[in-house]
């Protein structure tokens, strides 16, 4: 019997009430509820660490129970029963369909082009979707040492598609200039003439704190397509580090619902690992 029928509360009246538009969320959970929203129909995702692992697992329970999330650890198709804490953690090897080398999975799994969305973090993002996870100032004595690459740059030169949500919308974290480009983009690895073209679109979607951006054409650039609930185009074009492109129509994003947050809070991270 269903908490509705147990409570005496119609079945329609509890799912109405889980759809409403939760009245107390943060701005965390609304970038991660709007990236959640963009995995809809999604296979494979390579997820990052931080806030790519909230909105993979929330999309995975509200949207697609299809989602096949691959962990750079060596993890494919995993299942975690808890939050994952970082790649090495032991619940994403729990109930997971593959376990294999570092190796195997970047040389067959990803640049086999197996990967249709890789799912990122970044601190820098530049108008044609760079990224930079290394240094803030100069490299010889930056101001802010990062973790460097990882598995990012593999993961945009491979995946079909890259994600990236950032928690920082404002010339710092997207300036004109990258301080350091440690994943080129398409445009980027172009326009240097040494190496083997990446395979993959590249960064196609930014979640930020301000709205969403979308890049259509892989050697194209970055294009306001949404703002979040309050924000206005303006402010978006202010925050950012060069003259911003904006689409003909800027939707505006959904608000994270009570259903929505209640999974992020009581049964996601329900240590406020990542939600602050």
């Amino acid at each position: 019997m269903s908490a509705a029928h147990m409570t005496g509360a119609p079945a329609g009246t509890a799912a109405a009430e889980s759809a409403a538009v939760a009245e107390d969320y943060t701005q965390t959970e609304l970038i991660v509820c709007a990236a959640a929203e963009l995995l809809a129909g999604k296979r494979t995702v390579f997820a990052g660490i931080g806030l790519p692992t909230l909105a993979v697992d929330l999309a995975h329970r509200t949207l697609n129970r299809d989602i096949e999330l691959i962990y750079e650890s060596g993890v494919a198709g995993a299942h975690p029963e808890a939050m994952a804490e970082g790649i090495a953690d032991s619940v994403v090897v729990s109930g997971a369909e593959s376990v294999v080398s570092m190796q195997a999975l970047f040389g067959y799994v990803l640049q086999g082009g197996n990967v249709d969305v890789g799912f990122l973090g970044a601190a820098q993002i530049d108008r044609h979707g760079s990224l930079n996870t290394s240094v803030i100032g100069d490299w010889e004595q930056p101001a802010v040492r990062l973790p460097g690459s990882g598995g990012a740059t593999d993961i945009m030169a491979n995946a079909g598609e890259v994600f990236v949500i950032i928690r920082r919308h404002d010339h710092a974290s997207f300036p004109a200039e990258l301080d350091f480009v440690t994943s080129p983009s398409p445009v980027a690895a172009r326009a240097s003439g040494r190496g083997i073209m990446p395979q993959g679109h590249g960064v196609s979607t930014v979640i930020t704190p301000l709205g969403v951006l979308r890049r259509e054409d892989r050697f194209g650039e970055l294009v306001l397509t949404h703002t979040h609930p309050g924000v206005t185009v303006e402010q978006v074009r202010e925050a950012t580090g060069w003259e911003l492109a904006v689409a003909d129509e800027v939707a505006v994003t959904a608000e994270p619902t009570v259903e929505q947050v209640r999974l992020l809070r009581e049964e996601i991270d329900t240590v406020r690992l990542y939600l602050r």
